[in-house]
């Protein structure tokens, strides 16, 4: 993990030490943060998931409703304990005369307590723990378990265990720190728990005790502070909104706070609460913190309003190395201005609507990362957002393989989950591409608005996203996925090109940099640059691995060059680019193809044809992969293609006369 930051800060001009503990953004830095909040994941937990499958069978006899930690902790040791109630419903359909939970093995119960009635043993497997119920309850009943526990979280990252709770000191400011950072598989370290993305919360309580002038962030609204003997005081937080299990968090310092309400555009006022080191942080970041509003108003116009708008966002400073979007209250190393913007965003993208599974953490993590560009779009300038482009682009490309969806076999390696090259990076290019191929901003902000509002407060996979986009695309967007989610590699392209006259032909040539991903259909961009200064941008489909095509240039223009994809649309490799001067007889025919109106589309069994030529011709279908699939006479007296055997998903007509293409279509088999 370690060496994969390190390669990504040198690639962004950073040096790894500034990644790993600087506190101080020495000025804004315009490059993804995807790699420090894929580090921060990582180090919290380099291990396996604790729960064995007979006990996670067991945790799924209930459906948690609410958490209560009532516990004290300190900024200067991971010494903690206290009770975790746990309010949940026996789903089972039978009797529960046991209640599963997880619970790091160095902590000591004291007791638990179901429904008034203590719990007469348990049994306890490394984390995996089993408390008998006095009286079993009843199946759909509501019960309450509370667990009286107390002892030291893990620490040191030792046998690769990882830390659910951390200890550290900020090296800029000297203040020392505890914070929780429990994805993915870390809670347990520190409270008793049920991890199961799949069962969010409905509510929880944090009580969180401390030895004053300590402060302690958490999740929600904070509802008091109580005075307690002996300097101690308890800070108490609300949240009402659901929550996975990681997301419930606390972070404990002699902070000061400093608030930046943010103004929403349907007029809600958000108070935005940072607890920060000291003074000194505000006269080295200020400028930086309070751009988080701004923020804040943007993703809630182009997505839709913050999700937790009646409780509060906020930062719990820490020494984590990066970032972590604790539900309401990120805890953060600095505020730099895109770990400030990822963050934010997850509170859409794996808050408000969690993945369901950790094979598709791209969902939370891809969809933050474009986060980060959205807000350089927005708040910063436009040469800043390219950058960001373009570093992206340089590190998914410096290596070929890995899908963006993390595979069944490595559902359970934290490295591999939170991958900065593929779930981070990758896969915030992914989603460009699907803005680019939606073609139109409003319905790629819309679904990602539908995709908010379908699964609000819910967990969501892969099939989910699709279906939203293809509600959007109006058809079929298998073939899309396939390649750039379950897929592996990316597209390079070369290109020939030849002038005469006003016709420009160009051929294109793909070539893939992975045997899993063969050939990549996609549309792309072509910069034609003309010797006046000028310049014109067609856009054309890469159906097969050879295209060929004419564009119309305005009369008197001499072109000078050829340019892929100048805005960093499709993620893709550049090969050769070069003047051919033989091109222009091999194209000449491709230039003279036109559409042919097709219906209906999408089809079922026969696809009809229209304004054919007089001469017989050939239809030949490739799908999205560029490979022929079908070749069928047609003509003006038989209009019509035979397409019932087809597979769902998009399909290229082209109609060919003597082996010309002359007339091409694109239509979608249901």
């Amino acid at each position: 993990m370690r060496f994969l930051l390190f390669a990504v800060a040198g690639m962004l001009g950073l040096s790894a030490s500034s990644v790993l503990a600087q506190d101080v953004p020495q000025r804004p830095v315009y490059q993804s943060a995807a790699a420090e909040c894929a580090a921060a994941h990582q180090r919290s937990s380099l291990r396996q998931p604790v729960h064995s499958v007979r006990h996670r069978q067991k945790m799924e006899r209930y459906d948690v409703k609410y958490y209560k930690l009532d516990i004290s902790l300190t900024n200067t040791s991971l010494q903690m304990g206290g009770s975790v109630r746990m309010r949940a419903r026996n789903t089972s359909g039978q009797p529960l005369d046991s209640v599963a939970f997880e619970l790091y093995s160095t902590y000591t119960i004291d007791s638990v307590v179901v429904d008034g009635r203590r719990s007469s043993g348990w049994r306890r497997a490394n984390g995996d723990v089993s408390a008998r119920i006095p009286q079993p309850v009843a199946a759909n009943a509501l019960f309450d378990a509370t667990v009286y526990y107390r002892g030291t979280a893990p620490s040191g990252n030792s046998a690769a265990i990882g830390n659910g709770l951390d200890n550290g000191t900020s090296s800029t400011y000297g203040t020392q720190v505890t914070w929780s950072l429990s994805e993915p598989f870390s809670a347990y370290e520190w409270f008793p728990c049920k991890q199961v993305l799949t069962d969010k919360i409905d509510s929880v309580d944090v009580w969180a005790t401390t030895n004053l002038p300590n402060k302690v962030g958490s999740n929600g609204l904070l509802q008091r502070t109580v005075n307690l003997p002996n300097n101690r005081v308890r800070y108490e937080w609300k949240s009402r909104y659901p929550m996975a299990y990681y997301l419930i968090s606390v972070a404990c310092a002699p902070y000061i706070d400093y608030n930046t309400p943010a103004t929403l555009p349907d007029g809600r006022v958000v108070p935005v609460l940072h607890y920060i080191y000291n003074n000194q942080v505000l006269v080295d970041q200020k400028s930086l913190i309070d751009q988080t509003p701004a923020m804040m108003v943007n993703f809630s116009t182009l997505v839709s309003p913050y999700p937790f708008a009646n409780e509060k966002y906020g930062h719990s400073m820490g020494p984590i190395g990066g970032g972590m979007e604790h539900q309401t209250m990120t805890t953060q190393q600095n505020f730099g201005f895109t770990l400030t913007a990822h963050e934010l965003f997850h509170q859409w993208f794996g808050n408000n609507v969690t993945c369901g599974k950790w094979q598709d953490i791209w969902l939370n993590e891809s969809f933050a990362t474009y986060g980060e560009y959205l807000s350089l779009n927005a708040l910063s300038t436009p040469a800043n957002a390219r950058q960001w482009l373009d570093s992206q682009h340089s590190f998914v490309t410096s290596s070929p393989g890995g899908s963006v969806r993390v595979p069944d076999a490595d559902s359970t390696d934290v490295g591999r989950i939170f991958s900065s090259r593929l779930s981070y990076a990758k896969g915030s290019t992914v989603v460009h591409m699907l803005r680019y191929l939606l073609n139109d901003d409003v319905k790629f902000f819309r679904a990602l608005r539908t995709y908010q509002n379908t699964y609000a407060g819910r967990t969501a996979t892969t099939p989910d996203m699709i279906r939203v986009f293809e509600q959007e695309a109006g058809q079929s967007l298998g073939y899309f996925f396939n390649q750039w989610i379950y897929g592996e590699g990316y597209p390079v392209f070369s290109v020939r090109w030849n002038q005469q006259g006003t016709s420009v032909f160009l051929r294109s040539t793909e070539t893939s940099t992975s045997s899993v991903t063969p050939f990549f259909n996609t549309e792309l961009d072509f910069l034609i640059r003309f010797s006046s200064g000028q310049s014109q941008v067609v856009r054309r489909r890469q159906a097969q691995a050879v295209t060929e095509f004419g564009v119309q240039i305005p009369a008197g223009q001499t072109v000078t060059g050829i340019e892929l994809d100048p805005n960093q649309w499709i993620l893709n490799g550049v090969g050769t680019i070069q003047r051919d001067n033989s091109l222009v007889l091999a194209t000449a025919a491709a230039q003279r193809a036109e559409r042919v109106e097709v219906f209906p589309n999408p089809c079922h069994d026969v696809l009809r044809l229209s304004a054919l030529p007089a001469r017989a011709t050939v239809a030949e279908v490739s799908d999205a992969t560029g490979r022929v699939v079908l070749r069928q006479p047609v003509n003006a007296t038989a209009p019509q293609v035979n397409v019932l055997h087809l597979r769902a998903g998009l399909y290229h007509l082209r109609l060919l006369a003597d082996g010309q293409a002359v007339k091409f279509a694109r239509f979608v088999k249901n």
